[in-house]
């Protein structure tokens, strides 16, 4: 964040914003392009997801647990519990 030059923008009636060109440039943010808003220490930044800061991120959590393994898990224990509901039922 070596360069801190600043720029401002007014948010319209309905909530929209309009980026300043020089910005949509450097940062590669076309019409269309997703962004998220992320609230960090009293302040907003606003981070677009782009092919460049996809690439920026991959690889980040690879050391980590699997989120796919955990969920997999979580579902197949729900399943195995609505399974029992329904046996529960079913005998009666």
């Amino acid at each position: 964040m070596a360069n801190n030059q600043v720029e401002s923008a007014l948010v319209t009636t309905k909530g929209q914003l309009v980026v300043p060109a020089r910005i949509r440039r450097r940062y590669g943010i076309k019409p269309g392009t997703r962004v998220t808003f992320i609230e960090r220490n009293g302040e907003i930044v606003f981070q677009p997801i782009t092919r460049e800061y996809i690439h920026s991120i991959w690889g980040m959590f690879k050391d980590g647990p699997s989120l796919t393994k955990a969920l997999l898990a979580t579902r197949a224990e729900e399943k195995a519990r609505e399974d029992r509901k329904l046996e529960k039922h079913s005998s009666r």
